[in-house]
């Protein structure tokens, strides 16, 4: 589960990296579904988030947050189903999939966007990053159990004198 939360966290680091190199190459703006799921989900959980002009801030921090959170338990809850013993393509698509599910699946349930009136430039926008996101929690997952097996070429030999 460990394993899977670093795996994930890497892939939300990569989500992130494609999404900016993505309003990099376009000039697309920022989205602004973080900051609305923030406020949304603070308003349906009660909870405060002080006056309107520091509200605004926070929900700027927390938006984001938010997508790390997700990232990061997708990462270990979909290693602990087992998706790491998949073939890493699968694997990959699968870690993607699931990640877009969850970051999707809340902001339809927050009532902030509706996938079936997305066009295909706003699915590719989605779809892309999170495969990036699935890739790189895979080949983190690999790197991590790699780095656990002793080296086959080099093992490490004691001999009794």
């Amino acid at each position: 589960m460990v394993d899977g939360a670093i795996a994930g966290a890497v892939g939300t680091v990569a989500l992130n990296v494609v999404t900016y190199l993505d309003m990099t190459v376009r000039a697309r703006p920022a989205s602004s579904t973080p900051e609305e799921s923030a406020r949304r989900l603070t308003e349906a959980l009660h909870i405060g988030l002080g006056p309107e002009d520091r509200a605004a801030n926070r929900r700027s921090g927390l938006g984001p947050l938010l997508g790390y959170a997700i990232g990061v338990a997708c990462g270990a809850a979909l290693t602990v189903v087992g998706l790491r013993r998949l073939p890493g393509p699968v694997a990959a698509g699968l870690f993607g999939a699931g990640a877009m599910l969850a970051s999707d699946g809340m902001l339809t349930v927050l009532r902030i966007t509706d996938p079936r009136r997305w066009s295909r430039s706003d699915w590719l926008s989605d779809v892309v990053p999170h495969l990036a996101y699935g890739m790189a929690a895979r080949a983190t997952l690999d790197h991590l159990n790699q780095a656990r097996r002793p080296n086959r070429r080099f093992p490490l030999r004691v001999h009794p004198d």
